[in-house]
């Protein structure tokens, strides 16, 4: 067992840092002025450019296989990224990607969907929870109905993540409600790739934070036979993959935002004189960003062993919620600890800590609630699907 990142991979995490330094971190005035003003974080266009800069660094498709003219590096090197890039809140993300479930499209739904995906020419979205069927996914309510050799789906999704500025959707609809009633909603969905301009209509989603997910209608909208995701009544499966993936995610977002916010913490409390002292030489003070440093590192080991799991092709779903669960509740802890140190500052604007504040608050909910994780962990230990130490 050897703990250490290797040279390959402390050479693309300082490359990658570099980058965030150089061309996201001084963004921010104008991302949090664009904010307060009501404007788009960035101005049209912007994100293109970052993405080829990156590119012209070699840093394009990170978990793209080769032959799609990806980088490939791995779910390992993919968490150390994805630390370096929320270690600002600059929404960015490397270019020549596509979700993970569109490689299980067949030659012809590729040349059209996952290629001008990764490429930059189409954008998509993942659809599966509904108003009544967040967590709960064997209540999903939209039916898809065949009528010869096309499909005519009705029903809403909601908080849908991409969904306003998406070409188009896989959306996961009951094709078989007697299969899908009889297996707990685990057969009887099928995933169907929607193409906006084939009739579904999507709608901003106000939220707290600067997050803008969409509310979608689909209204009779008719999709070709060909457009099925994999196979029939089997797009549960899809929805489960999709979703593992974005759960360690999630994890590894918060460690590089926890990082961040703590390096500012101890910055300020360094400078910050009160009673004739810096505040950093007060034990309160101190004991905040002892607590800090500790979860941020237990967080970062949980997600590494996640994506590590992953890339020695072993089922790291478990792993997986632990990391989600851990790293989302860590990353509110610290969040609301920096917060603390910098005082009326730090609630005001004029910094980015309550920007982070509120979308951290996110973390806890989105591609899996606390509560599910939990039950998640709790059932897969009860029931011996895992043993503890088993990972070892």
């Amino acid at each position: 067992m050897y703990l250490r990142l290797t040279d390959e991979q402390k050479m693309v995490q300082k490359t990658i840092r570099r980058f965030v330094e150089k061309e996201l971190i001084p963004l921010e005035n104008e991302v949090l002025r664009n904010e307060r003003e009501g404007k788009p974080s960035l101005p049209a266009g912007m994100l293109k450019e970052l993405q080829f800069k990156a590119k012209e660094a070699g840093f394009w498709g990170i978990n793209t296989p080769e032959e799609y003219g990806g980088a490939d590096l791995g779910q390992m090197m993919m968490a150390i990224v994805l630390m370096e890039v929320s270690k600002t809140f600059v929404p960015f993300q490397f270019g020549g990607s596509a979700d993970n479930i569109l490689y299980y499209g067949n030659e012809e739904q590729k040349k059209k969907y996952l290629l001008p995906t990764i490429n930059g020419e189409k954008k998509s979205c993942f659809a599966m929870t509904e108003p009544g069927a967040g967590s709960d996914t064997r209540n999903i309510k939209m039916t898809a109905v065949r009528d010869g050799n096309e499909w005519v789906l009705n029903g809403e999704k909601t908080f849908i993540t991409g969904g306003n500025e998406a070409d188009f959707v896989m959306a996961i609809a009951i094709t078989d409600k007697d299969l899908h009633q009889s297996t707990h909603g685990r057969e009887g969905v099928t995933c169907f790739i929607v193409d906006r301009d084939m009739g579904w209509k999507s709608e901003y989603i106000h939220t707290m934070g600067e997050w803008g997910p969409a509310g979608l209608v689909f209204d009779q909208v008719r999709v070709p036979e060909e457009n099925i995701l994999g196979e029939l009544h089997k797009g549960y499966n899809l929805g489960l993959e999709w979703i593992g993936f974005a759960r360690w995610v999630v994890g590894a977002r918060a460690v590089g935002a926890a990082e961040r916010l703590l390096q500012m913490a101890i910055d300020y409390a360094k400078e910050r004189v009160t009673f004739g002292k810096p505040i950093a030489e007060r034990q309160a003070i101190q004991w905040q960003i002892a607590d800090s440093a500790v979860e941020i590192e237990a967080a970062k080991w949980m997600v590494l062993n996640a994506a590590f799991t992953l890339d020695n092709g072993e089922d790291n779903r478990h792993l997986a919620s632990m990391a989600k669960l851990y790293g989302a509740n860590m990353g509110n802890n610290v969040v609301d600890r920096v917060l603390q140190i910098h005082g009326g500052m730090g609630y005001t604007r004029e910094l980015p800590i309550e920007r982070w504040y509120r979308e951290a608050r996110l973390w806890r909910i989105y591609d899996g609630t606390d509560e599910i994780q939990r039950m998640i962990i709790a059932r897969n230990l009860i029931k011996g699907h895992v043993k503890l130490g088993q990972y070892v």
